[in-house]
């Protein structure tokens, strides 16, 4: 027979069986104040043993721009922790494997805030771009009810992201525990295989750990009735809404009251493990007004000079805890930022031409010429030619053809003795094409008017008889100093008749003139030689043009053997006649600004000598009238 006290707990424990349990109960007894707790695997009282954490740090260098992933965070995990370790330009992306993006989805960026998936809330943290050095991250309690992949959308290089998460391990068992006050406490005990503690009252069987079950009809052993308390955790009110609108959240506040007046005590009073934990419910759900996101500005497209730089503007609405793209038109009542704009890093260096062309190489025919050329900074120092855009350098070389070199027959006197000692014979003269050191005839050469080589001349008649004839001796094989020279030797009868060509053996009785001589021309010597003058200058009030000079020997090589006394003038005044001023009607100021240009002293570039031609032009007319009187 059971006794009324039994029966009493009995009643009780059925009562407070069917009472519908706190919302949200983390699992321990808050109510009876056991003084267990929660460990990190939210077994209560366990010992951290029911769960295993997983970490790690993901450092890969990565090379191309978009989304790569990171881990994936596994169904079950909870604690989750996903934080980049610096600040970048990089950004965190969370995505369900079932293919919906969570957070940073699509190329587009959400703002901080809460967002819903995988089973638990997620809160992305991005902190303050400017004043702060840490990265952005999200967390979550969890437990998540599907496989989620983290990513990275990468844009520079990778600081380091770590993540953590905590797993239930693969033995992790349930079982029923004490009953007190009739309220009956679940909880998660875990076990590890590694450590396997020693539990008193536990059987082992395969590697598990079960508690044995107690019989259907036993009922636990009646405990001794617990003083009622004075003062009781009632409900008394809510907090602020963390968001003014696009869904927030509130949380239940709980105060210490006297059980019979209901009066607001110190919470000291009441027991703090007994205290309800706050329940969250949404508030201010209507959407928030739309709003223009705007992004940070791109570099610039160029790195001197006026270029342009771009920005992401987009028009925005936070909702349901996400931050959406939505149609531009709903923005139309704010001005729209702009997304383009021009930039200028600074002013471009720039080729400048330093020197007229130098006078041509040679003095006659094609030959080459230069100039000087150098690349000049925004502040006219000379710098290196890779500063200055290679493909717009001014031609520093370049051919230049003088005209074609004169050149005139040159011949001897005619040789005083005939070629036949009687009858008729001829006589000779050398003639030769030189090159007219003194006439400037544009002749590439002497022509076909060359002059006879020979001349008839007759000593009177003749016996008949061989004898050996001589044609012309050829032109001397040097210009000057000794040379050689040919001329035809053959054996002739020589009668009233004329001449008749024999056999050489005709002739072989008589000596045979020499068919090979040397020859003298001149005696070889340097000379000066000298180009054309050079244009003027100056186009008036006096200028001055030049011209090479150079001591040459017979062979075009230079020389010292040149008289100096005879050097010509490399040098001498031209135009010197006064300037008459010259109006361009085309020049005048595109910017009523430009004065600023001449006190920057910009007038040397060529765009700001174009755009304030008016007065670039007469500042550099100040100058050189400034100069001319000094």
């Amino acid at each position: 027979m059971l006794s009324a006290l039994d029966l009493l707990l009995l009643l009780c424990l059925h009562t407070r069986i069917l009472v519908k349990p706190w919302p949200q109960s983390p699992g321990c007894d808050e109510f009876l104040g056991t003084g267990k707790v929660m460990d990190k695997c939210g077994v209560c009282g366990g010992d951290n043993t029911a769960c295993k954490l997983v970490s790690g740090l993901y450092q890969h260098s990565l090379s191309k721009v978009g989304y790569h992933k990171i881990v994936e965070i596994p169904e079950g995990a909870t604690k989750i922790n996903v934080t980049e370790m610096l600040k970048s330009q990089n950004y965190l992306a969370l995505r369900s494997r079932s293919g919906r993006s969570i957070i940073n989805g699509n190329w587009a960026i959400d703002r901080p805030g809460k967002y819903e998936g995988g089973g638990t809330m997620f809160t992305y943290r991005r902190p303050n771009e400017i004043s702060s050095t840490a990265g952005e991250s999200f967390q979550a309690e969890g437990p998540t009810n599907e496989v989620l992949d983290v990513y990275m959308i990468y844009q520079q290089p990778n600081p380091g992201v770590h993540y953590e998460y905590i797993l239930p391990t693969e033995n992790s068992v349930s079982t029923a525990g004490n009953t007190e006050d009739g309220n009956t406490v679940t909880s998660g005990a875990g076990y590890d295989q590694h450590r396997r503690p020693s539990q008193e009252g536990y059987e082992q069987t395969g590697g598990h750990t079960y508690q044995p079950h107690a019989p259907d009809n036993q009922v636990p052993a009646a405990q001794p009735p617990r003083r009622s308390r004075e003062y009781n955790w009632k409900l008394t009110g809510m907090t602020d809404c963390s968001a003014s609108c696009g869904k927030g959240s509130r949380y239940t506040v709980f105060g210490c009251v006297h059980r019979l007046t209901h009066d607001r005590v110190s919470d000291s009073l009441c027991d703090s493990s007994t205290k309800p934990s706050p329940q969250e419910e949404p508030c201010n759900v209507q959407p928030c007004p739309a709003f223009w996101d705007i992004g940070e500005w791109s570099e610039c497209s160029k790195t001197c000079g006026l270029g342009m730089q771009h920005r992401q503007v987009l028009c925005r609405q936070v909702y349901a805890n996400r931050t959406l793209n939505v149609h531009s038109s709903r923005c139309r009542h704010l001005e729209r930022p702009e997304s383009s704009g021009t930039c200028q890093m600074k002013i471009c260096s720039e080729w400048q031409i330093r020197s007229d062309w130098s006078p041509c190489s040679v003095p006659c025919g094609v030959g080459q010429r230069s100039r000087e050329v150098r690349c000049v900074s925004n502040v006219g120092d000379f710098v290196e030619d890779e500063e200055c855009n290679m493909k717009l350098r001014p031609s520093d070389v370049e051919n230049c053809d003088m005209g074609p070199c004169a050149k005139s027959w040159f011949h001897t006197d005619w040789a005083n003795k005939c070629s036949a000692e009687c009858g008729m014979g001829v006589r000779s003269r050398s003639v030769v094409c030189l090159t007219n050191h003194i006439s400037s005839l544009p002749l590439e050469g002497c022509g076909s008017d060359r002059p006879p080589e020979a001349q008839a001349c007759n000593n009177g008649p003749c016996e008949s008889r061989t004898e050996w004839f001589t044609g012309l001796w050829g032109q001397c094989s040097a210009e000057c100093g000794t040379g050689s020279q040919q001329r035809a030797v053959v054996c002739l009868m020589k009668s009233e008749e004329g001449y008749t060509v024999m056999p050489p053996y005709e002739c072989s009785s008589l000596d045979k003139p020499l068919g090979q001589q040397s020859c003298h021309m001149k005696a070889c010597g340097a000379k000066w030689y000298y180009t054309a003058w050079s244009a003027c200058s100056k186009t008036c009030e006096g200028g001055f043009r030049v011209r090479e000079v150079r001591c040459l020997s017979d062979e075009m090589t230079p020389s010292e053997g040149c008289e100096e006394e005879l050097k010509p003038e490399e040098k001498e005044e031209c135009n010197t006649e006064p300037c008459v001023p010259h109006i361009d009607e085309n020049c005048h100021d595109k910017y009523f600004n430009c004065n600023v240009v001449v006190q920057a002293r910009l007038c040397v570039y060529n765009y700001y000598k174009m755009a304030c031609c008016a007065s670039c032009t007469r500042v550099a007319q100040r100058q050189s009238a400034s100069k001319s009187y000094r």
